[in-house]
């Protein structure tokens, strides 16, 4: 068998799994989709299980089995009674908490090779992100709410970037699809909806408003991916993984090599900082010797005298013992060293 160019003794490398960050507003249909995603990558043939992470605290039942929980390491009601929070500062608090054992959370990620990574996100955070938008979508002010929402993860997170259309058994999505193609149909729907216009008849602050927003966002549809699904039926979901693959090769050839440089610039840059502490400390000894030779000359490293007489071995001194800065302390009892036999005198 004939090794393929640029295969290494052991093989062909396998290209890098697919991790795909679900996020969307409050009731969009993030959890079922998760769930229709999952159904379909079993049902493949071969199957092709995922990887799936529950990036949110506060969800009470998901339709899947996560193999990474949030909830299993921090528990929502508690940080919000401990640190006096309501429901939005309890989920962001949890997420702080849960990103100090991170390192731990990518440890394990890195052992799923050739696994899909579905992170389910139940509130907007932030390799391939994706924005699911309810059925209620048909206002247009709704609907430019949802394009700005989308359009600030997109540039916040730098990655390919799918707007997923939920719930088409409900509500069909080309009517959003076309507002999306062209701005005219979208100003007429803005104009025939209610609450577009004063009691002078004159158009509304928002109605300008979004006038202006889709005007500015008209760029930014032409170069995002949408497709609709139905989390319901399973309508869509072939669609949405050609849209990933699509992404995929987007990512290889347009984002990486942009992160890289962006990467590269971030370590020259702290290169750079810490070559400029480092010159301005060899300049101020260098100063210091000029003033002072002879205090420099006797201000050397002596290695004899800082070995120990044990062979040089480190003391370890356990302090769990002792008290601490803040500690209780009874100022009822009296305080002395063990060794000390003091009688003190009681009052008269």
């Amino acid at each position: 068998m004939s090794t393929a160019s640029g295969s290494t003794a052991s093989g062909p490398s396998k290209p890098k799994p697919i991790a795909i960050i679900t996020i969307g507003m409050a009731g969009a249909g993030k959890s079922t989709f998760v769930q229709r995603i999952n159904s379909y990558l079993h049902a493949l043939s071969p199957p092709k299980p995922p990887y799936i992470l529950n990036l949110d605290p506060a969800v009470t039942r998901v339709p899947f089995e996560a193999n990474i929980d949030i909830r299993d390491t921090v528990n929502y009601q508690e940080v919000m009674k401990q640190y006096n929070l309501g429901p939005n500062g309890g989920i962001l608090t949890a997420l702080n908490l849960f990103t100090t054992k991170f390192d731990q959370v990518l440890g394990l990620v890195e052992k799923t090779r050739g696994q899909r990574r579905l992170c389910y996100f139940g509130h907007s955070w932030p390799d391939r992100d994706l924005h699911l938008v309810g059925k209620w979508t048909t206002a247009p002010a709704t609907f430019m709410s949802n394009m700005l929402y989308a359009c600030s993860i997109l540039y916040k997170t730098k990655l390919p970037f799918i707007l997923v259309f939920n719930k088409t058994d409900v509500q069909p999505h080309d009517f959003a699809l076309e507002w999306m193609q062209d701005f005219e149909v979208f100003q007429a729907a803005l104009a025939s909806h209610s609450g577009t216009r004063d009691s002078e008849g004159e158009p509304t602050y928002m109605n300008s408003l979004m006038n202006s927003m889709s005007l500015v966002l008209d760029e930014f549809y032409k170069h995002l991916k949408a497709v609709g699904v139905s989390s319901m039926t399973g309508a869509g979901i072939k669609e949405f993984f050609d849209a990933v693959d699509a992404s995929r090769t987007e990512y290889e050839t347009e984002y990486l090599p942009e992160l890289e440089r962006a990467r590269q610039a971030r370590e020259q840059s702290l290169k750079d900082v810490k070559d400029d502490s480092m010159n301005r400390l060899m300049a101020d000894l260098a100063v210091d010797q000029e003033r002072n030779p002879e205090a420099f000359a006797h201000d050397r490293w002596d290695e004899d005298d800082n070995e120990d007489d044990d062979g040089g071995e480190i003391d370890i001194v356990d302090r769990s013992e002792e008290p601490w800065p803040g500690q209780y302390i009874d100022l009822t009892r009296p305080r002395r060293h063990p060794d000390e036999n003091i009688n003190w005198p009681r009052p008269g």
